[in-house]
């Protein structure tokens, strides 16, 4: 199987701090991947990197086989990806249709194929009734299913999510949850950060966890399963010893 992310000594820097530190992932083509860990961990710096945000500052990457630090190649690539940010940003003075249309024409698609994915896109989002509105007029929720109905828009070989359930309806997850799901049977990968380890466990096939900028399990979910619960391997993963210790003086009589 071919990998659809690999990183080799991947690091990043503030400073000091080690954001992420000698990451070095194996995502196979084709999986669901869950890629877990604490706030701070360094989830979203890692997904900066593998997106071309963010320059790592030491380490290699290749991407649907392709080495990114190769500007040719990594345009390419990214003709190939799409991308839900955890910080959503949208042209907010544009409408829904004058957004994804935007973003059709950077993806150099047919202007026939970017009607056509538009107008389904938009039902399947619930926001064809909402689509001659702004954005700026847009709850969270729907500004996160336009966000995801975006990087739908090119129909990627790799999709990348950074908390996309966050602020979503259940109607509106469900929809989510059912679109992914198609998007890996036909052969796409996916790579998704959530704090919702339900939603991880239905979803993914392969979990990654990092805590403290360092990769401290990758594993199928099978594999998980058959020795417990996704949660328990997590506590055990991050250090459950700091959930044991908070705890709040009045609830303890």
């Amino acid at each position: 199987m071919t990998l659809a992310i690999e990183t080799n000594d991947l690091t990043r820097c503030f400073g000091e701090l080690r954001a992420v530190d000698d990451l070095n992932l194996r995502v196979e083509g084709g999986t669901f991947y869950g890629f877990l860990g604490p706030n701070g961990a360094g989830k979203s710096t890692t997904i900066k990197m593998l997106t071309g945000l963010l320059a790592p500052t030491r380490g290699t990457m290749r991407i649907l086989g392709e080495q990114v630090n190769n500007p040719e190649k990594a345009r390419e690539i990214k003709r190939r990806v799409g991308v839900v940010p955890e910080e959503l940003a949208l042209f907010e003075n544009l409408t829904a249709r004058e957004y994804l249309t935007f973003v059709g024409r950077m993806y150099r698609l047919a202007p026939a194929t970017v009607r056509e994915r538009c107008r389904e896109l938009l039902a399947m989002m619930d926001l064809a009734e909402q689509e001659k509105k702004l954005t700026l007029e847009y709850s969270h929720g729907m500004k996160k299913k336009l966000t995801l109905a975006a990087a739908l828009i090119p129909n990627p070989d790799l999709l990348f999510l950074d908390e996309p359930f966050e602020g979503v309806d259940a109607v509106a997850s469900r929809v989510l949850r059912d679109t992914l799901k198609r998007c890996v049977a036909r052969g796409a990968t996916v790579f998704l950060t959530s704090h919702v380890l339900e939603i991880v466990e239905r979803l993914c096939t392969d979990v990654g966890i990092i805590a403290e900028g360092r990769l401290v399990h990758q594993s199928t979910m099978d594999e998980i399963r058959a020795a417990g619960s996704l949660e328990e391997r997590f506590l055990e993963a991050v250090g459950s010893d700091h959930v044991e210790r908070q705890k709040l003086s009045w609830l303890e009589d």
